[in-house]
């Protein structure tokens, strides 16, 4: 397939490149030309501009934040004006449902297909093909999109006609996994204060609750390694806010998502804009005392 990809960033080049070596033709633009040069080597061709990347068969996005896709999507020369109509729209990127929302019409009123598969993973997984995906759109549009969807992931679920209950679901994703951060950060304030090891805790801890986010974010914050980000903080405090606003508008109370807003919230005002999202689950022992532990 015929495939243009818009945003190289961590996860976004692991991505392509699991494209690139499926088989697909893939032709790449990001805002910053230099980071598809690894990806030219692999067999990639490189869009001058958005239009560009847009006449493929589809066209994957994988942007940091609501504001981006809005310009990249909706903008002057964008996907919604350059994408022939039939051709389909991938957003991999973890927006806001009321957005994915708006997408979904804007893309229907010029006979455009979209579909919602924001993933699940971080980005070595993005680079060995291990995420999970999640979709959303109609039927046939996701069939158009499986063959991308499956290139980039070990497991894909489809979640329904709706794109936006695929956003729904990733920032419900987040929000568990942000609370089990935090959590894990309680915990670990705790014994480390009543004089435990914190490596043998984490030993203990993953034979108990042997899944990936007890595994990798024990370990981050045993180690207070947040540094470089595999997640960055200001991308979880996003993700917790259109959480909250998704629970608003359905009105459904979250408070520990409220919790969870005011620890990232804290985390950047003391300068934790270039740190893992993990670095939430430090707070906890700075204010037990033991942030030095």
């Amino acid at each position: 397939m015929k495939v243009g990809f818009i945003g190289l960033g961590h996860m976004g080049a692991g991505m392509a490149g699991n494209l690139i070596k499926a088989g697909h033709e893939v032709t790449v633009y990001n805002r910053s030309p230099d980071k598809a040069r690894a990806l030219v080597a692999r067999g990639a061709k490189i869009a001058n501009d958005v239009s560009e990347a847009c006449q493929a068969d589809a066209v994957v996005t994988m942007l940091a934040n609501d504001a981006a896709v809005e310009s990249v999507v909706l903008g002057r020369g964008g996907v919604l004006t350059s994408l022939r109509r039939g051709s389909l729209h991938v957003s991999s990127s973890t927006v806001s449902v009321a957005l994915s929302g708006r997408l979904t019409q804007e893309h229907a009123n010029h006979a455009q297909r979209y579909v919602a598969a924001p993933v699940f993973g971080r980005p070595e997984a993005a680079a060995a093909a291990e995420l999970v995906v999640v979709a959303g759109g109609e039927p046939d549009a996701v069939e158009a999109a499986r063959p991308l969807l499956t290139a980039i992931g070990r497991k894909l679920f489809v979640i329904g006609d709706a794109p936006q209950a695929a956003n729904l679901v990733k920032l419900s994703g987040n929000f568990l996994n942000a609370s089990v951060i935090e959590s894990l950060g309680e915990a670990f304030a705790l014994i480390t204060k009543g004089g435990v090891d914190r490596q043998r805790f984490l030993e203990i801890l993953t034979s108990l609750f042997n899944v990936p986010a007890y595994q990798i974010y024990g370990a981050l914050i045993a180690s207070g390694r947040f540094e470089p980000a595999g997640f960055a903080a200001p991308l979880g405090q996003k993700d917790i806010r259109l959480l909250l606003a998704a629970a608003d508008t359905l009105g459904v109370p979250m408070p520990v998502a409220g919790l969870l807003r005011d620890r990232f919230l804290t985390l950047l005002a003391h300068g934790g804009e270039r740190l893992d999202w993990s670095a939430i689950g430090a707070l906890a022992a700075q204010d037990a005392g033991v942030a030095d532990a």
